[in-house]
């Protein structure tokens, strides 16, 4: 794959201190990744789970927004099935690699087409990436575990069985870790999504491969330099938090939203390249700085909004084996014990 190519070929370049932090593998450094975890949940209103407001809740998905990263270099299949979910490749008309991939708004339903579709138009999946499907699932496997929480605390307030309610309250305190877990595995690609290195062929410097009329930098540092040590110089919370934007919370669909958030980064990667052309991410230029924030903000108000939209799905869903039906389970008119512990 070429990220991994060009990454280990600046740690061999740069030496042992590389090695630590690969340029051009992940997206933001941890100083950037933490701060959209973080400020998305500080933005939390009071309709979410009083669990998900408290300050360890907080500081729990602002660290496991870094874990996708921190998890590489496992070995096969692990890697190929993971380090591609981080990016996708795309030109600045928005199509994924070149004309012959398809428009982002027109993603097929599932990664195994994606992945056929590529290679039918001669395109490497690994080049691509698969960004858009790792939104996607995460977002799902967030609703599903609200369901799985709503039904459990229904559950555990209105059960008189000792031993049930003690079951019921064990298996909730299980998944809320697991939903903080998931909540920073989500955090982690929509922060992706806001870097704009993380959504283009330019993704490393100018690509080599198109015109460069305007004399863009083609440097392989770029990418690292920008999300790593430039975003932890400049970045501050306070500074995400007053520029994120409104909740958008109407009209959701998510087939649309990821792509329609994805190519509002892909228009910033000409600024980028504008920008750093101009000097900006020297030392601790403002506007560099200022171009930083926004992108932060960016992935902390759209990962705000998702955690939202998951919870308010979660209502309207169905869980378990026998399913039950979440609004059954908290109206009190079903009782979700085979659905949850199970019968052999």
């Amino acid at each position: 794959m070429k990220r991994i190519a060009l990454a280990l070929s600046a740690a061999l370049t740069l030496g042992a201190a590389a090695l630590m932090v690969p340029a051009g593998v992940s997206a933001w450094g941890n100083t950037g990744h933490r701060l959209i975890g973080v400020a998305a949940m500080r933005a939390l209103p009071d309709e979410l789970p009083a669990f998900l407001r408290t300050p360890g809740a907080v500081a729990e998905v602002g660290e496991l927004a870094r874990e996708p990263d921190r998890t590489k270099g496992g070995g096969q299949p692990h890697d190929r099935e993971r380090d591609t979910a981080h990016f996708i490749d795309m030109d600045e008309s928005a199509q994924v690699m070149d004309a012959r991939g398809m428009a982002i708004d027109a993603l097929p339903r599932l990664k195994s087409e994606y992945d056929a579709a590529l290679t039918a138009a001669g395109l490497d999946v690994d080049d691509a990436g698969y960004l858009p499907y790792a939104i996607w699932d995460g977002y799902q496997q967030l609703v599903r575990d609200f369901a799985t929480w709503r039904v459990l605390n229904a559950a555990e307030a209105r059960e008189s069985d000792p031993g049930k309610r003690a079951w019921y309250r064990e298996d909730r305190l299980r998944r809320e870790a697991l939903i903080l877990r998931d909540m920073g595995y989500l955090g982690h690609y929509v922060g992706d999504g806001s870097q704009p290195h993380h959504t283009t062929i330019h993704y490393n410097g100018w690509s080599r491969d198109v015109p460069n009329p305007e004399g863009f930098t083609t440097s392989r540092q770029t990418h690292g330099d920008f999300e790593g040590a430039f975003t932890a110089r400049v970045a501050r919370l306070d500074a995400v938090e007053r520029a994120m934007a409104a909740p958008r919370l109407d009209g959701f669909d998510m087939r649309t939203r990821v792509p329609a958030y994805l190519k509002t980064t892909l228009a910033e990667v000409r600024p980028f390249y504008v920008l750093e052309k101009a000097g900006g991410f020297r030392e601790s230029d403002a506007r560099g700085a200022a171009f930083v924030t926004a992108r932060l903000a960016a992935g902390a108000g759209e990962l705000r909004d998702l955690f939202i939209l998951a919870w308010r799905d979660s209502a309207d869903d169905s869980i378990g084996w026998p399913t039950v039906k979440v609004a059954e389970v908290e109206a009190g008119t079903a009782d979700p014990w085979l659905a949850m512990y199970g019968e052999d």
